[in-house]
C-alpha cells in the first residue's frame, strides 16, 4: 500500500483504499482490478478530493453471512467490525447512509487522513 495523498492510498491491482471513521479502519474500493465477486468502481482521478460510484456497501460478521447474532464469532468477541457500512464517496466526503450501524449513520464527513501506524 502507497500514499497518493494523506487521504488515499493505493491497493495492489491499481485499486484504492481510504480511512473509514465510521468503522474505525481501512475500505478498499476496486477500481482497477475487480474484487472477487466482480465488483468495481469508476473512480474520478481525483486524490485529494476523490469520488467512486456507485456506493460503497460493506458488511461484515452476522451481516454478511447471516449468521445469526448470538453465534457470530465478531459478535461473541465484541469486536467492532461486525456491522454494515454504506456510503457514497462524493469530492472527499464520506456520505453515510442510513443503514450504517455505526455512530455516523446519516452524516456526512471530510475523509480523514490516516492515523499513524495504520497501514
Amino acid at each position: 500500500m502507497s500514499a497518493l495523498s494523506a487521504i488515499l492510498r493505493s491497493v495492489e491491482g491499481g485499486n484504492f483504499a481510504f480511512w473509514c471513521p465510521g468503522c474505525g479502519y481501512s475500505h478498499q474500493i476496486a477500481v482497477g482490478t475487480p474484487f472477487r465477486n466482480g465488483a468495481s468502481w469508476s473512480f474520478n482521478g481525483d486524490v485529494e478530493k476523490p469520488t467512486f460510484a456507485p456506493s460503497l456497501h460493506c458488511k461484515s460478521g452476522h451481516h454478511a453471512d447471516g449468521t445469526p447474532p448470538g453465534e457470530c464469532w465478531l459478535c461473541k468477541k465484541g469486536s467492532k467490525a461486525c456491522g454494515v457500512c454504506h456510503s457514497f464517496i462524493i469530492d472527499g466526503q464520506i456520505q453515510f447512509l442510513g443503514d450504517c450501524t455505526h455512530p455516523l449513520a446519516g452524516q456526512t464527513v471530510q475523509i480523514p487522513p490516516w492515523p499513524n501506524g495504520s497501514e
